[in-house]
């Protein structure tokens, strides 16, 4: 079972809200075959305007699923998140998965840190990944469910580190690194 850390930025979360939240998003489980250690992690936000903001995490063992929403009231951007998350698994599902159930998998971990390193820049977040062998369009796929501006992979065809990325003009560019 899904577990969740939901938390709220200008608004209490209430028993009625963390229910309804927890409710809808069980619905995806279905989706999958275990999310006993996986956490949801979800921010709501009240906005000056009372707009309302939803945003959701749920990193997989395969995959990292995250969407927002936007609307004039919690309950549906929580039915709006929801959708979109559904969307995403399903599109992943048909697309992605057909070829890596064929291949199978390796592990994708993401960890934060929260330290700050004083080097001159501010880098407010870092992230530590095992990258996954996949060939290009798998990667594009990842890339844009995550909203994403580039990927990193671990190329099936050449066993090479690569980066997908968007270009400016909506396209998608490719760089293979070189040992």
């Amino acid at each position: 079972m899904l577990k969740y850390n939901i938390r709220g930025e200008n608004i209490e979360v209430t028993d009625a809200i963390r229910s309804y939240v927890q409710k809808k998003l069980t619905k995806l489980e279905k989706y999958f075959e275990d999310t006993s250690n996986s956490t949801a992690h979800i921010n709501l936000k009240i906005y000056s305007d009372k707009t309302a903001k939803v945003e959701v995490t749920i990193p997989l063992p395969y995959l990292v699923l995250r969407a927002e929403e936007t609307s004039p009231d919690m309950y549906a951007s929580v039915d709006l998140v929801t959708d979109k998350l559904e969307r995403q698994i399903r599109k992943h599902k048909t697309k992605i998965n057909r070829k890596s159930r064929e291949k199978g998998f390796e592990e994708i971990h993401v960890i934060e840190d929260s330290e700050e390193v004083d080097n001159g820049f501010d880098i407010v977040r870092s992230k530590h990944f095992s990258l996954k062998p996949m060939d290009s369009e798998e990667a594009v796929l990842q890339m844009n469910m995550l909203g994403h501006d580039f990927f990193i992979y671990e190329d099936s065809q050449t066993d090479g580190v690569s980066i997908v990325y968007r270009r400016k003009d909506g396209r998608y560019g490719l760089i293979e690194v070189e040992d």
